[in-house]
């Protein structure tokens, strides 16, 4: 049976009468790219700090790799590139990574080798030797990634991995979260850039108030999940109910109705089923979603990222 990467059950974080993570539920494969979304201050950094470990949850459950939140085997097997870090600049590229092996553990050849394979693959060979503090803040970030990729993780975590990144340095990133899911590993992304989502995950998560309200396929963006816009009279409480067949997330405001579809298939469907119960139909409008307006849609207007 194969263990999932991530895996917690009504994980909670209470800072005394504060709640930063109501209940934390959520499963992560492993090869799987999983998006982490939500307006600023959903608890997305505290569930973060929990799942690695760094804040001991106050109650639920939760694994990574097959082991508890804490296992320090397990967290030997795990990368991590926060969103705010701190390195120290008055090291050399090659120096930090050095740094790092030797608190991993490697051996001197397997380091070396890992360093330059690193260097190369962030693109900063012709600076191993210039000092962190000459680096720019993208440069910082390339770094940052390196070192996160050191010990070969079979999970990595990943916050704002394309902060202060070129479009040139964006899609490095991604072609290098798109090696990392071919050799199989599990990566947990959040990012501010919904474009960046778009092209990276397999899923997203949505969390709001610090609980997952919706987890969707990244599959189903632009192929069966639309939006349908109907504007008619006599949109009354059992048409409403009979749209539910269909999808979900209904909205009347007036004479407008907003619903999202689950298939475009159903489009005939709902018109027929419109004209049966005499409902005056004067637009009838399919929109297909981008991440945007689903993440609006899921969170609120007031959800800004």
């Amino acid at each position: 049976m194969t263990v999932s990467a991530i895996k917690t059950e009504n994980l909670r974080k209470e800072f005394g009468t504060q709640i930063a993570v109501k209940g934390l539920t959520l499963q992560v494969e492993q090869g799987e790219v999983f998006g982490f979304l939500g307006p600023n201050g959903a608890g997305k950094t505290t569930s973060i700090k929990m799942l690695l470990g760094l804040v001991k949850p106050t109650s639920g459950t939760g694994t990574l790799l097959g082991a508890p939140l804490g296992d320090r085997p397990a967290l030997a097997r795990i990368g991590f590139l926060p969103e705010h870090f701190r390195f120290q600049e008055w090291l050399t590229a090659n120096e930090f990574l050095q740094l790092h092996g030797e608190l991993l553990g490697m051996s001197s050849r397997d380091l070396n080798l890992r360093r330059d394979e690193l260097l190369e693959r962030v693109g900063l060979v012709e600076f191993r030797h210039k000092q962190l503090r000459t680096f720019s803040k993208g440069m910082l970030q390339r770094i940052g990634l390196a070192q996160a990729l050191m010990n070969r993780p079979a999970l990595v975590f990943l916050d704002e991995p394309t902060s202060g990144l070129d479009p040139v340095g964006r899609r490095l990133v991604r072609d290098i979260i798109h090696d990392l899911r071919e050799e199989g590993t599990s990566i947990f992304l959040n990012s501010h850039l919904l474009s960046e989502i778009e092209v990276t995950c397999n899923r997203v998560a949505f969390i709001r108030h610090g609980e997952v309200v919706r987890v969707m396929e990244m599959s189903a963006l632009g192929k069966n999940l639309s939006m349908l816009t109907i504007r008619a009279a006599g949109l009354t409480a059992p048409v409403v109910a009979g749209l539910e067949q269909w999808g979900s997330e209904i909205h009347v405001d007036g004479d407008t109705l907003t619903m999202t579809i689950r298939s475009e298939t159903g489009l005939p469907e709902i018109n027929h089923f419109l004209v049966m119960q005499e409902v005056r139909v004067y637009g009838f409008t399919p929109n297909r979603l981008s991440l945007e307006e689903i993440f609006i849609q899921t969170v609120g207007e007031d959800g800004g990222l």
